[in-house]
């Protein structure tokens, strides 16, 4: 929902970061210091494998990255997501569900698995309705950071000959 929300705002594109082997509910117990997500919590070298689609990350030139946090972290498919491509050169926008923590030290944590990038704190956004979702995107003037070298949204809309939502700029079908 969360994720659509932003999405629907921005004219984004959804990536789903799939872990190979799923989590189990066993896995995500956070009492106990054997499961899957306690362990890899612990070794801050943990990266698991990742399954799904490659991103063409060189399409994009902002990045809304959502998770729940553990630990007052990220989950460690997100360090192995950031690692996977490279992001050098993009604004990554962080926004999170949490039980009872904000981002902790997330934003510091995520530095070094995505060098040159720029990794902005967004939001928790636990209860947030539709309307508050977008509120906080426009509140970010998103288009505003990017339209002194090319307005971001024509890249991340789909092009089929329309203009851009923001700057009102065509659309050029890619080759």
């Amino acid at each position: 929902f969360r994720s659509q929300a932003i999405a629907s705002e921005t004219g984004g594109d959804l990536y789903r970061i799939t872990p190979a082997r799923a989590y189990t509910p066993a896995d995500l117990d956070w009492r106990n210091n054997r499961s899957r997500s306690s362990v890899e919590m612990r070794d801050e070298g943990a990266r698991p494998e990742l399954a799904g689609k490659p991103l063409d990350a060189g399409r994009y030139d902002v990045v809304f990255l959502g998770y729940p946090i553990w630990w007052d972290l990220c989950p460690r498919p997100v360090n192995t997501f950031l690692e996977k491509y490279d992001f050098s050169g993009k604004k990554i926008v962080l926004f999170a569900t949490s039980g009872g923590s904000g981002f902790g030290n997330t934003v510091k944590e995520l530095k070094p698995s995505a060098p040159g990038a720029e990794i902005v704190e967004g939001k928790l956004l636990n209860r947030a309705n539709k309307q508050e979702i977008e509120k906080w995107v426009k509140s970010l003037k998103i288009y505003d950071w990017l339209k002194k070298e090319k307005c971001f949204m024509k890249t991340i809309l789909n092009e089929n000959n329309r203009k851009c939502a923001y700057c009102q700029d065509k659309i050029e079908e890619k080759n």
